[in-house]
């Protein structure tokens, strides 16, 4: 018959009062539990993972010395009756073990509490050599309390933050776009020399988008960007369009509080510098739209001008008797070009940007004394004032790509032509008319070969004019209201663009 060995008489005090042994407790640890009933004479070497002794003619169930059980109390104690540990009544030190629980904790939760026990060591829980320290709390197991008032706001956070980012985040894929994809336009023209000019039959986009008379057009003077045209309109925007492929709205940049009468590029098509009625220059990032300078004049601003041979030098003109030369890097005026006008209409520098030519308003009964004055750059003096002859007003100047001429559009209904050398004589021998002014600030300008000679109209009509005959080779009618500029595409010959005083942009093939 099966016996059943109890350590009765090695019970301590602390086993009497009802406290678990450490043996218990290991047991219990790590995941230990005896069978509910044993039957009589069967083999209890299993409880220990053991065979049982082939000696002996009775079974014996070997437990460790240190390990103390209890029969209920109130059961007989015969073979049939079952075997049972009591429960400790005091929770062990490690956190993750709860006593009379039945989820047992996994033994990758007690390696993080405990660590792994060492080959050859007693795993039992001893509180005597175990130092006294305050348990690590593993990750993500316990979470600390957050009021419900401070919940609610971290969501509103978090929802906000969310719906900027999917705000921003298409403008920065944009953005990225913006400047790096090439058109596929343009792409076959890259590697190769402009051709001839050709003046365009059919209308390739309209844009609608300004509502305010648009001043001033370009297109992107990188080529890998060329497909890019940017546009400057009284509406107080300036916008950057896909004028080749798609005729979509890129970007619109609103930084200034007035009318934006010029814009241009800078030479690495990166920024755009603008002037405004709100006596302000700007100059902004073309990725980001983030305004990097702001120059404040005591004047409005009506035309700009980029110093060709230091790219962050430009010129300044506008309702006042002086040309204000601006430092990017420094913000501040580094020339003053004075003269006794009231208003500068148009700017351009000559060949390699050491004279420039101003167009004013002044005119006089016998001469037109300072309708267009030629400056030195570096001294600031005047070079001469007496190039035009005539009594009337100049709104805009054109430089001839490769020869060293420059033509003014004047309000006499004609395009006069001079030398860009001293002493900036008039061509008599060629006059470009046939198209009218009437007081408008009609744009012109050569193709990049130096072949054709474009201008708008007051009646919305554009004219092409050959450039060594100067007679008229085309009219397109573009536009309803007077169009106000014209501008040949830098890399395509059959592509260009034209604005009006309604606001609307058309690009021509």
């Amino acid at each position: 018959m099966s016996s059943l060995v109890a350590y009765e008489d090695s019970d301590s005090e602390e086993d009497r009062s009802g406290l678990a042994s450490p043996a218990r407790l290991a047991a219990t640890t790590s995941g230990f539990e005896l069978p509910s009933g044993l039957p009589a004479g069967g083999d209890a070497g299993s409880v220990r993972g053991k065979p049982s002794s082939a000696s002996g003619s009775s079974s014996t169930l070997h437990l460790a010395p240190d390990l103390r059980y209890r029969w209920r109390e109130g059961e007989h104690r015969d073979s049939r009756e079952t075997l049972t540990l009591n429960p400790p009544k005091r929770f062990p030190t490690d956190p993750w073990i709860r006593q009379g629980s039945s989820y047992p904790c996994p033994e990758s939760s007690r390696e993080t509490v405990q660590g792994p026990a060492v080959k050859g060591e007693n795993t039992s829980l001893n509180t005597h050599k175990r130092p006294a320290q305050q348990p690590q709390i593993a990750p993500g197991r316990v979470k600390p309390y957050v009021p419900k008032r401070m919940r609610l706001r971290q969501l509103d956070t978090r929802d906000a933050e969310h719906a900027e980012d999917s705000e921003l985040q298409p403008d920065s894929q944009q953005h990225s776009r913006l400047l790096s994809q090439v058109s596929e336009s343009v792409k076959p023209y890259l590697g190769s020399k402009y051709s001839c000019a050709e003046i365009p039959k059919r209308l390739l986009f309209k844009l609608l988008e300004h509502q305010g008379p648009v001043n001033q057009i370009q297109w992107c003077p990188v080529p890998q960007s060329s497909h890019l045209l940017l546009s400057a309109s009284m509406d107080r925007t300036v916008k950057v369009w896909d004028a080749v492929d798609s005729g979509r709205c890129w970007k619109t940049y609103s930084s200034h509080s007035g009318a934006v009468r010029d814009a241009c590029w800078s030479s690495c098509g990166r920024n755009i510098l603008s002037g405004s009625f709100d006596t302000t220059a700007h100059l902004t990032d073309v990725e980001t739209g983030q305004r990097l300078v702001e120059l404040r004049n005591e004047f409005r601003v009506c035309c700009l001008a980029l110093q060709p041979r230091d790219p962050h030098v430009f010129l300044c003109g506008g309702f006042s008797s002086e040309v204000k030369a601006w430092d990017c890097r420094s913000c501040q005026v580094i020339r003053s070009y004075k003269a006794g006008i009231q208003q500068t209409l148009d700017i351009v520098f000559l060949p390699e940007g050491k004279e420039f030519i101003t167009s004013t308003d002044s005119v006089s009964r016998d001469s037109a004394d300072r309708t267009l004055i030629a400056w030195d750059f570096q001294t600031t003096a005047k070079v001469s004032n007496q190039i035009y002859q005539e009594r009337y007003t100049c709104p805009s100047l054109a430089l001839h790509p490769k020869e060293s001429v420059f033509v003014a559009q004047t309000n006499g209904n004609y395009m006069a032509l001079f030398s860009a050398q001293r002493p900036y004589r008039i061509n008599k021998k060629k006059r470009y008319e046939g198209h009218k002014v009437e007081g408008y600030a009609v744009g012109c300008e050569f193709s990049p070969d130096g072949s054709l000679l474009a201008t708008g109209s007051s009646n919305g009509v554009v004219h092409f004019y050959n450039y060594l005959t100067s007679r008229a080779v085309r009219t397109l009618p573009a536009h309803q209201q007077a169009c106000v500029c014209v501008t040949f595409h830098p890399v395509l010959p059959a592509i260009t663009a034209t604005c009006d005083w309604s606001g609307e942009i058309n690009t021509w093939h």
